[in-house]
């Protein structure tokens, strides 16, 4: 009996004893601090940055995290903006991020300004080029396999559909959608939107593309079938990053000028919660588990954490400089 009662106070012991579970567990969090030229690895459950790795060239906007979760993909964009002057990126930056290093480089032609990228079908890398005015296919290993082009200008960022078939493409400029085919590599269509757009996000049934007029504080619900827009939804400011809830309830679209996250409900198509973000809210992204969402605040250097629960701010992550472009490496 009394052995037994010293296995149990033992054990108890090395149980208080051990380290907590690593963070690794539930993935971490990504972030392009635009103005410092790194990349920032967040422990999403402490809320706080724990590494940086220094970027090739300046600068880099977005960021994918290759289907196995080890590998960064962070395509240098330029020192400009859509659609104006700066010089032209020409590559993609690969980040191990077991060794937190910059692992290689993937030399493009010539400077495109690449800046969106996304894997989709056959686990190949997209990244869309704005300066061939396409979306440029790589392997894993950096090789250019095509293009598709989309025939506008400033195609600045993209989604696929659900099924990875279509994807659609903001043109900032022409404040056109692209609808691309993505296994024949082939334009289908362009949707004229606004004088200028921005962001895009797909629902998870794929009936609905959204994207933000950038001169007035409204919201474009696109038709993906009809290849039109279909309506408009009154915002509270105006919008620009989105992202849909995993369960494909809500859109939750960020406004800059009004320093907030909007909640649209994708049933009703009506703004249910606007919750108070730090200034000025970019880009949005959901992790997996759907219970949480962070969002880049730029000027502010922090990523605000939202609770979906409650819909509420319940945390601030202390980053970068222009923190901009998230990503998750589960």
């Amino acid at each position: 009996m009394r052995t037994l009662a010293l296995l149990i106070v033992l054990a108890a012991l090395i149980a208080a004893a051990a380290p907590p579970p690593s963070p690794r567990r539930h993935g971490w969090l990504l972030v392009a601090n635009k103005g410092d030229q790194t990349v920032g690895i967040v422990d999403p459950a402490a809320e706080r940055m724990v590494a940086t790795v220094r970027e090739s060239a300046f600068t880099v906007h977005e960021l994918a995290v290759a289907p196995d979760g080890r590998t960064l993909y962070a395509p240098v964009y330029g020192s400009g903006g859509v659609g104006g002057p700066g010089t032209n990126g020409s590559e993609i930056d690969v980040i191990d991020l077991a060794t937190r290093r910059l692992a290689r480089v993937i030399p493009l032609p010539r400077g495109v300004r690449p800046h969106c990228p996304k894997f989709g079908p056959g686990g190949l890398l997209y990244v869309s080029t704005e300066l061939d005015d396409a979306i440029t296919i790589f392997s894993p290993a950096g090789e250019i396999l095509g293009r598709i082009p989309t025939g506008q200008p400033e195609s600045h960022m993209f989604a696929f559909s659900p099924d990875g078939r279509f994807a659609y493409t903001a043109n900032v400029g022409p404040g056109t959608v692209s609808v691309l085919d993505v296994a024949r590599r082939k334009l289908l269509a362009v949707i004229p939107v606004a004088q200028q757009i921005q962001r895009i996000a797909v629902s998870r049934d794929g009936r609905w593309a959204f994207t933000s007029d950038q001169h007035a504080p409204r919201l474009a619900v696109i038709d993906t079938a009809a290849r039109r827009v279909a309506r408009w939804i009154t915002l509270p400011g105006i919008g620009y990053g989105t992202a849909v809830t995993p369960d494909g309830s809500a859109l939750l679209i960020a406004i800059t000028n009004k320093n907030e996250v909007a909640v649209l409900d994708l049933a009703t198509m009506k703004i249910t919660h606007e919750i108070s973000v730090p200034p000025s809210p970019q880009e949005i992204l959901v992790e997996p588990g759907g219970r949480r969402a962070y969002v880049s605040c730029n000027q502010a250097r922090a990523v605000a954490v939202i609770d979906l629960a409650r819909w509420r701010r319940q945390g601030l992550i202390a980053c970068g400089r222009d923190v901009d472009g998230l990503a998750w490496a589960p």
